[in-house]
């Protein structure tokens, strides 16, 4: 009863963040927003939460239709879309979009973020934060607007082959990586053989062998599936990421004023309901799902996480991202 009180309060919250917007007089619009996260997974009913906002929001007149679980492609392909103008918006994870711009690789760097201090990170990443602000210039250097920056969560790794109870275990072990520079430099620091593999390509490449480990958030694995051939996990909270709406700046700007209020409003109520709601419930109910499964879960120790931090630390000397981006992201974390 005490759980459900507080799901009611916080969305309570959300409902009442900012007026529905009924009275929208502005023209009739419709656009397509892609991301390749399953359904069930909280990043999922996030972005349906954000359509579902946006039609309240405007009396029924802005309508989001959403392509869930790739249907429409790869991170990369969404966002290549977005670029061209052929998606109006697409959804990527931080490490994916270092491709695009190298900025977002900053969250790839082991531990520069902490659970201990995400509300500050959140208030920073947030409409009217320092983080915001830049990563919105940096987008628009690339003809990409920020649009919602849903929670991805803290990425822990996951094997097939052999117990994790410390980082050197993972010495030596085909690991799956995005195709960003700073996430394939952490698994030869961890001394692994990186294998840059797309989203969709993974459970198969678990499968067949052709990798054996990989990190990522326990929802994310859980609702892809693959508890069912993942045998052994360690909570390194080894980095943070999150699925970015990046819509098509040119798109973007032809926009009315209050057709992009309405947007911004709704992004805004969804990720607070995606962050006090939506990500606990599915984290708990991964975790769950993991250990009926019978996957292995090593909880890391504090002693456990220096030894991550001590193999991975390294990266930040090898990486070439702006002194200013990177004071930025740690003025989060007191």
């Amino acid at each position: 009863m005490k759980r459900i009180c507080m799901t009611m309060a916080v969305l309570s919250l959300c409902l009442c963040a900012s007026p529905v917007l009924a009275d929208y007089d502005g023209p009739k619009i419709k656009f397509r927003l892609a991301h390749t996260t399953p359904p069930g997974n909280h990043i999922t009913l996030a972005y349906q939460k954000f359509a579902d906002l946006v039609k309240e929001k405007s009396g029924g007149k802005i309508t989001v239709q959403v392509f869930p679980n790739a249907v429409l492609g790869s991170d990369r392909v969404l966002i290549e879309g977005a670029q061209k103008g052929s998606l109006d918006v697409g959804v990527s994870s931080t490490p994916n979009l270092a491709v695009f711009a190298r900025e977002f690789s900053v969250f790839d760097l082991p531990y520069i973020t902490s659970p201990k201090f995400q509300k500050n990170l959140y208030a920073s990443i947030d409409k009217g934060g320092p983080l915001h602000a830049y990563f919105e210039e940096v987008s628009n250097k690339v003809g990409l607007q920020p649009i919602m920056y849903a929670e991805y969560g803290y990425r822990h790794f996951v094997t097939v082959k052999r117990p994790v109870t410390k980082a050197s275990d993972l010495a030596g072990l085909k690991m799956r990586t995005t195709d960003s520079p700073v996430e394939v430099a952490v698994a030869k620091a961890l001394r692994t053989n990186p294998a840059p593999i797309a989203w969709g390509e993974v459970y198969t490449a678990l499968q067949q062998g052709t990798i054996d480990a990989e990190g990522n958030t326990f929802p994310h694995l859980f609702g892809a599936k693959h508890h069912e051939v993942l045998k052994y996990a360690i909570t390194s909270a080894h980095n943070y990421g999150m699925q970015v709406a990046m819509a098509n700046k040119a798109w973007w700007d032809k926009l009315p004023p209050s057709a992009q209020q309405i947007i911004n409003e709704a992004a805004r109520d969804a990720v607070v309901y995606q962050r006090e709601v939506l990500y606990p419930e599915n984290e708990k109910a991964a975790r769950e799902g993991f250990i009926k499964a019978g996957i292995t879960i090593h909880d890391a120790t504090d002693e456990d996480i220096e030894e991550f931090r001590k193999m991975t630390r390294p990266v930040w000397d090898t990486v070439t991202l702006p002194a200013e981006l990177i004071q930025l992201v740690q003025d989060t974390q007191k």
